[in-house]
């Protein structure tokens, strides 16, 4: 029965702060905003010209999966060398397995080569 009560007030504990920190972020933003200017976009001090949101080509967002997918490997990568070094493990099947997950990893960069996504232009 006493275990109940920590869930309760975990849960309680949880929303409490879920509630506080949008009531002071609410109060934090909602001061003097100060004159036009204040909001306007600039670079360095100098005033921005032309169209202040231009659009990124598609291949910087591509360029960053693909970091993020393999940056995550290495972690993968890193976890996997962890569990080859303890005792009891069969060694053979944890080889295969991270075969595999390498081998799956490399048809994707295969694949992204093929169509021309690591190409910078």
């Amino acid at each position: 029965m006493t275990n109940i009560w920590y869930i309760v007030g975990f849960l309680i504990a949880g929303i409490s702060f879920v509630f506080l920190t949008i009531g002071a972020s609410w109060l934090i933003t909602h001061r003097n905003r100060g004159d036009v200017h204040k909001g306007l976009p600039y670079e360095s001090g100098i005033d921005t010209y032309g169209d202040t949101h231009g659009r990124f080509g598609l291949s910087f967002y591509i360029y960053a999966l693909l970091f993020v997918a393999f940056d995550i490997e290495v972690i993968f990568i890193y976890l996997w060398a962890i569990i080859f070094r303890a005792d009891g493990v069969d060694i053979g099947a944890l080889f295969l397995a991270m075969f595999a997950f390498v081998g799956v990893l490399l048809l994707g960069l295969a694949y992204a080569w093929r169509k021309g996504v690591l190409a910078w232009r």
